[in-house]
């Protein structure tokens, strides 16, 4: 009975670790509510841009007067959560293993397309279409919503491997710093880009030099 005891008492304390573990990883951080933005600054910038706006739950920018942002913090093993929308020929992209030692964000760090793939330039080539690793790794299927409709965004990045899901798709799927992954780098345009993809950390990214976008309900968690 003692034994038994001891082992029940094991069990309670073990499954106890797990959940507060488990509770801990999952914590969702809030960058954007619809009302607040907390966690976002200018790239290279200490604090948030004017050059952005929120109107209506979303964060807006401002064509002709706006910047990239990043997370404040750095992000190793992450789950990104968002939704974006962008006008007929619109443009925009999500940023990671971002950093600021180049005078673009996209200097550094790989890129989840944003685009109108029907009237954008960028759409009709899959690799630079919605959802694709930018210049590098086409989606697998197209699920991107009509201009005008939000599209749900998940990436996931886990011991560096890497997922793009649209709209509850996942749709690229790829190990960072791979040999694939370098060997299709020396294929594209950023193999003249010596800070491209070195980073094993960094800042999350959102494009808002392109023009007008849209975003809203951006969240992020460690894994």
């Amino acid at each position: 009975m003692k034994n038994l005891n001891i082992l029940l008492t094991v069990f309670i304390i073990i499954s106890l670790l797990i959940i507060v573990g488990f509770s801990s990883n999952s914590k969702w951080t809030v960058l954007f509510d619809g009302k607040t933005v907390k966690g976002l600054r200018g790239y290279k910038q200490s604090g948030f841009p004017d050059s952005w706006e929120i109107v209506d739950g979303t964060l807006k920018t401002i064509p002709g007067n706006s910047m990239d942002l990043i997370s404040e913090e750095v992000y190793k093993n992450f789950e990104l959560e968002l939704e974006w929308k962008v006008p007929e020929g619109g443009n925009s992209g999500i940023f990671y293993f971002a950093t600021e030692e180049g005078d673009y964000i996209w200097q550094s760090a790989p890129e989840m397309q944003v685009v109108d793939d029907k009237k954008h330039t960028d759409g009709k080539n899959t690799l630079t279409s919605a959802g694709a690793l930018y210049a590098l790794i086409a989606p697998s299927a197209n699920v991107v919503k009509p201009v005008g409709e939000f599209n749900q965004v998940r990436i996931k990045v886990k011991n560096n491997h890497v997922e793009h899901w649209l709209n509850g798709t996942k749709i690229v799927e790829y190990v960072y710093g791979s040999d694939m992954m370098w060997d299709i780098v020396a294929k594209s345009k950023f193999n003249k880009m010596p800070l491209f993809a070195k980073a094993s950390e960094g800042h999350i990214g959102l494009q808002g030099d392109h023009g007008l976008i849209w975003y809203k309900n951006i969240r992020i968690r460690r894994l």
